[in-house]
């Protein structure tokens, strides 16, 4: 199985986070070399109409100021993507019921594992 399908299933779980309301934060880490850009995170923001995303690019150089952008899951998807083995080797679920962690090797092999959870509320 490759690493493109297991992801499909860790996104799965993202998006059960969602409609259950647990999803407190996404991560993406592990970084491939020392690039600039040091992390991506995901947050919630929950309103009656729907579920929208803040998504930040945190640098690592302290001048460089990070960047912030409101957006649907879907749009955030497509980032999350296309820096997934590319920049980063893991994205981390985290949600009131569990921490799910889903990485790839150096051979392209995706796992999912999942851990109690380090939030107890989404806020």
């Amino acid at each position: 199985m490759t690493y493109q399908d297991v992801f499909v299933e860790f996104w799965e779980q993202v998006k059960e986070s969602i409609k259950e309301e647990t999803f407190a934060k996404l991560t993406m880490a592990k970084t491939i070399g020392k690039p600039e850009l040091k992390n991506i995170f995901l947050r919630p923001i929950y309103s009656e109409d729907d579920f929208r995303v803040l998504l930040k690019y945190n640098f690592r150089p302290r001048e460089t100021e990070d960047i912030e952008e409101e957006m649907s899951l879907d749009e955030a998807l497509v980032i999350v993507k296309s820096h997934l083995k590319t920049s980063f080797l893991s994205v981390l679920l985290f949600s009131t019921k569990k921490d799910v962690v889903f990485k790839v090797n150096k051979k392209g092999v995706g796992t999912i594992t999942e851990n109690h959870p380090t939030f107890k509320n989404v806020n």
